[in-house]
């Protein structure tokens, strides 16, 4: 119950839902108080009548709603004629059997062309003749109102004389009443008068027969819609026809028209066809032929479509479309739509080059491979460009958007773009929405935007793991959205200024919650938000100090590898710095020269006067010891000089020269240590050049040249044993060259 004065108050209630509440009495100023009401809503509430609804005060209703109700009679009350704003009227499924002349007498005092009376769902049997003579209505819909041709035929007679401007005839969907139409039961059609005509959800349409279409010659707008007519022959071409709609009727072959007045053609969702055949439609503006899966052996030309004044073309949604020729014949195009569609010869030559007025283009997944840079030459006017799911030559996006100065809108998600050129959106001045997600892109290249008036920048479902902190500045000012989730952040110290951007912007990033770390593995799933840049802070100091230790050691491990013989030496001359010496002399020289040395050497000094102990390392180390270690145990450490035979052979042998160098280490850390050079033969400088060290020290040092003549050879003798005797502990007794021989000179290199 709705007792009175229930809503006072609310004068500026404009919508009430009384839906679902079985009301069992209304008093007769329930509704008093709604002053500015314009939509009052009563589904299933048990009402029986309109009589009981006390509405004659509402003068601004604009909606009235009593669908699902128990209404049984159409008589409109009194109070209605004062309903002047009144605009819909919804009767539907309520139990109107029968519509009489007195029943709609309030309709003809009520403003014409205004009121949309929807009286579907009722069990109509019988609408009396003239009972809509001289109404004048905005639109009527009747749908699954009839059990049969025949009580249908009758109650559209009984429409005869109603003025309307549209007439919705048909079926729903779920609700099939009609098992057949027959062919005469829209031949009433031709006594009413109406601007626009629909019909929809005929089963078992008669095909032979369209006859009734002939009552409908100066209808302005046809539309039919899931009707199984299977076939439609060509309507007289004096037809007043200017909006023709054919949607999901299962016709088999492309209708043949050549209609003179028609200005919009949509035909949509006939699967059955596979062929496009042209059409004369010399004022056609609006064509929509999407979801037809139908082939074009070539596209596009006025002639196809037999107009010159085309602005609106939706080829989407069908099979192969091989474009020919560049739109010749229809530079008045503003809007095209290929998407989902296959083109063929897209990107083979500038196709779009006529059609300097098209605002708007999507050929979204196309197939389409863009290797032609100048595919969209001409476009001079063009707003909105989409271009998804296609390919472009190397995964790379040059700069193909040259003449695109109008552009405002720019879709390249799902190409497959890994690289894009800088200069690729430097001729866009208008440019204000890109989407560059589910591509393939590693990073994000903010300098190719620095001169965009960029609102809105997509750039989700990437493999960008970081932008560069030191570009992040030059983002367009004007940018309020930037999208970057489903990326594969890597949240790493690395990275810690773009992180710590993210976080200081998360209100321009959309979504910025979505953001997750995919590396480092323990922070992967976790939000980039997450972050915290007292973890690098830390991290900073402990790779600090674990590089320097690295450092360290590696430094100690190369000096110790290099130095590893020397270490050794210094270890040795501390241990037997103080014993007596095993040998006099210990002996370098190259292998090539070992007969002078047995020969010459071995034989003066061991069986000579003073006898001499020699080190040799074909004779004096120990088998089963590296030869380095020989060399400093048992040469170095044993004996109390070093000879070095110096010869070509000598210079050229690496193991000499590694003796040679030990033997100047020795010599540094032994005091009374001491060399002693024999140059067998004369060297040339450029060779001796090759070893700095011994070239310097042979010229700032004496040395014993070994001379092959008998006086050479007394000189060299004596020259040797003197050298040899320094620092060793023997009586002079039986030799005859005790004296030293002050006065001989050397020869200097």
């Amino acid at each position: 119950m709705i007792a009175d004065d229930a809503y006072q108050g609310l004068n500026h209630l404009s919508t009430l839902i009384l839906t679902g509440n079985p009301i069992r009495s209304l008093g007769v100023g329930a509704f008093s108080g709604l002053s500015s009401l314009q939509t009052l809503v009563a589904v299933e509430i048990n009402l029986a009548s309109l009589e009981v609804l006390p509405l004659g005060h509402l003068k601004t209703l604009k909606e009235l709603n009593v669908a699902h109700n128990l209404i049984n009679s159409f008589k409109l009350p009194e109070y209605f004629s004062n309903l002047t704003n009144l605009e819909h009227l919804d009767l539907s499924n309520n139990n109107i059997q029968n519509i009489s002349h007195r029943d709609t007498q309030v309709l003809r005092q009520m403003p014409a062309f205004k009121v949309a009376l929807d009286l579907s769902l009722n069990p109509l049997d019988f609408i009396e003749p003239g009972a809509f003579e001289k109404i004048e209505l905005r639109e009527l819909t009747l749908r699954s109102n009839f059990n049969s041709s025949d009580i249908m035929k009758t109650c559209i007679q009984g429409l005869a004389g109603l003025r309307i401007n549209r007439l919705v005839l048909g079926e729903f969907k779920n609700e099939r009443i009609i098992p057949n139409l027959d062919k005469s039961a829209l031949k009433g059609l031709c006594n009413l008068t109406t601007e626009e005509f629909r019909i929809a959800y005929f089963d078992d349409f008669p095909e032979d027969d369209l006859g009734f279409l002939d009552c409908l010659a100066n209808v302005s707008t046809i539309s039919l819609v899931n009707l199984r007519l299977r076939r439609l022959g060509a309507p007289p071409k004096d037809f007043k026809w200017q909006n023709l709609k054919l949607t999901r009727c299962y016709l088999k072959h492309f209708p043949i028209l050549e209609l003179a007045f028609l200005k919009e053609f949509v035909f949509t969702n006939n699967k059955g066809i596979s062929l496009f055949t042209d059409i004369d439609l010399p004022l056609l503006e609006f064509l929509d032929l999407s979801r037809n899966d139908l082939s074009f052996k070539g596209c596009c030309h006025h002639n196809d479509f037999g107009t010159t004044r085309l602005k609106h073309l939706d080829l989407s949604f069908n099979d192969v479309i091989t474009m020919s020729t560049n739109f010749v014949g229809l530079e008045q195009l503003e809007y095209l739509d290929f998407q989902n569609s296959k083109l063929k010869q897209a990107s083979a030559f500038s196709v779009f080059l006529s059609l300097k007025n098209l605002l708007y283009l999507d050929i979204s997944h196309t197939n389409t491979r863009v290797a032609f840079r100048g595919i969209f030459k001409g476009l001079v006017s063009l707003q909105v460009l989409k271009m998804a799911g296609n390919t472009f030559e190397d995964d790379f996006l040059p700069n193909i958007f040259t003449d695109l100065t109008n552009l405002t809108f720019l879709d390249l998600s799902d190409c497959q773009l890994e690289q894009v050129s800088q200069e690729a959106f430097g001729s866009l001045p208008k440019l204000q929405l890109l989407n560059m997600s589910h591509n393939n892109l590693f990073s994000l290249d903010i300098l190719s935007y620095k001169h965009l008036p960029l609102q809105i920048l997509d750039h989700s479902f990437n493999h960008i793991v970081a932008a560069k902190s030191q570009e992040l500045q030059y983002l367009p000012s004007s940018l309020v959205s930037l999208n970057l989730t489903q990326n594969e952040f890597a949240c790493v110290c690395e990275h810690m200024g773009f992180l710590q951007w993210v976080q200081d912007h998360r209100n321009l990033l959309a979504g910025a919650e979505q953001m997750m770390c995919a590396k480092p593995f323990e922070m992967q799933g976790m939000s980039v938000l997450s972050f915290r840049n007292a973890t690098c802070q830390m991290s900073k100091t402990i790779i600090s100090v674990s590089v320097l230790s690295v450092l360290v050691v590696s430094v100690v491990a190369v000096l110790v590898y290099k130095f590893y013989f020397h270490l050794m030496l210094l270890v040795g001359c501390k241990k037997y710095g103080r014993g007596e010496c095993t040998y006099d002399a210990f002996v370098i020289y190259s292998s090539q020269d070992e007969d002078w040395v047995r020969n010459e050497l071995v034989k003066n000094l061991e069986e000579g006067v003073p006898p001499f102990q020699l080190c040799l390392h074909y004779r004096d180390f120990i088998p089963g010891v590296a030869i380095a270690a020989n060399i400093i145990q048992e040469g170095f450490h044993k004996s109390r000089k070093v000879i070095v035979v110096v010869s070509h052979h000598f210079i050229q042998s690496r193991w000499c020269i590694f003796e040679y160098e030990i033997a100047q280490t020795w010599q540094f850390l032994s005091s009374h240590a001491g060399i002693i050079f024999i140059v067998l033969q004369k060297l040339e400088k450029s060779l001796l050049r090759q070893q700095v060290e011994l070239y310097r020290l042979l010229s700032r040092n004496t040395y014993l040249e070994w001379e092959d003549s008998v006086l050479g050879r007394h000189i060299f003798w004596r020259r040797l044993r003197k050298a040899l005797l320094d620092g060793k502990s023997w009586s002079p007794e039986g030799t005859e060259d005790a004296e030293s021989s002050h006065h001989e000179a050397t020869t200097p290199i």
